[in-house]
Parts: C-alpha cells; structure tokens; sequence
C-alpha cells in the first residue's frame, strides 16, 4: 500500500523522458540537486523542512502545545486556532502572552518558562522580529519543536532551531496540518473521516 503522505518533493527537476545524465547536468545547473538530495557542502546545521510523514509523526507524538502570542481577540488566528486545538485535539494547550490574563477561559502565561510544564510543540504567533527571542525561549526550556504558524519563516531561527535539536515547522498552520492528517479537511469542506488524497469513489 502506497503511503498518502509521501510524495510532498519539490525542487526536483522533471525528468520526462530526458536521459539520466540530461537529467543531471540540468539538476547541477539550477541547483535543483543539492536541494533535493542535500549538498555535502551545506553547514551542519542548515534546516530541511520536515516532510508529510515527519509532521504525522510530531503531531502524534506530541501532547502539550504552548500557544505564543494568544488572543482573545476572535478576528485574530490565534484565537481560531487555539479554539480548533482546544475543542478538536487531545493536547494539553497552554497560552502565553504577557498582554493577557486568560484566554477562551484560561490562564495566560506570561512566558514558556512559567507554565506549568514543558510544551512538546511551541505553536507560534507573533512578529517576525520576535522570532529569535521565542526561539530562546524553547530551546530554554526544553521545547520539542517550533512550530511558526503562516507567514512566519526565518532561515536562521531554523537553522539554530535544528542545531540545538528542536524540530522546526515554518510557515504552516497547525490546526490545517492536524486537521488534513485527521481526516478533518475534504475538497468539499466537510469531514470526510479519511486520510487521503484521493476523492473516494461515487456508489
């Protein structure tokens, strides 16, 4: 049985009917090698973004989830998220942010190394140029993985991200990510119950 989460390869050349060492030549022109294979010549720490079956594996291994930059704002993501986790998962989620008391009738913490224990994933909302500082934070305190939501991506916050052994998920939405891998999203915008990528067949 082939795996549905596989298959998620970019910066591959296409091969068509082109002879290998077409294929190649072509690769070591555009670069399109190194990225697909990894380059020797890549610092030790560069960051590789986790692939579809690396991303299942996180989700279910994990089971706290610290939400940085919470709201109680409804129009903010954070807050849309945070309600999916809380009313859709099994985590344990904890919310920081300095500017809030609680949040959709919790606490709110202040910072990472005030909750109550040590967060699995650091799901991320903030400025671009706090990055690094909750970068910090969870390798602090003993963070499994960063996790920084859509339209956050920072190469170095990745790079010492992995270097001190974190897993780093960039530019991505939480509640999307387990949502797909649950069988919580469908091309029709209705829970179909089914992991795949393939529409089933019509009886």
């Amino acid at each position: 049985m082939s795996d549905p989460l596989a298959g998620e390869v970019t910066g591959v050349p296409d091969v068509g009917t082109a002879a290998p060492e077409q294929v190649m030549e072509q690769a070591r022109r555009d670069g399109s090698a190194e990225r697909a294979t990894g380059s020797q010549d890549a610092p030790p720490s560069a960051w590789t973004p986790p692939t579809p079956g690396e991303r299942l594996r996180l989700l279910r291994a994990s089971r706290t989830v610290a939400v940085v930059g919470a709201s109680n704002k409804p129009s903010r993501a954070s807050y849309f998220v945070s309600t999916y986790l809380l009313a859709s998962t099994d985590y344990e989620v904890w919310f920081v942010n300095p500017r809030e008391r609680e949040v959709l009738g919790r606490p709110c913490y202040p910072s990472l190394a005030e909750l109550p224990g040590v967060p699995d994933i650091v799901d991320v909302f903030r400025r671009p140029s706090e990055l690094g500082a909750v970068l910090d934070e969870a390798v602090a305190v003993g963070a499994r993985a960063l996790w920084l939501q859509l339209g956050l991506s920072d190469d170095d916050v990745a790079r010492r991200g992995t270097a001190a052994g974190l897993t780093v998920v960039m530019n991505r939405c939480l509640k999307i990510e387990h949502a797909r891998f649950h069988g919580g999203l469908h091309y029709a915008g209705f829970d179909t119950g089914v992991i795949s990528s393939q529409r089933r067949a019509v009886r």
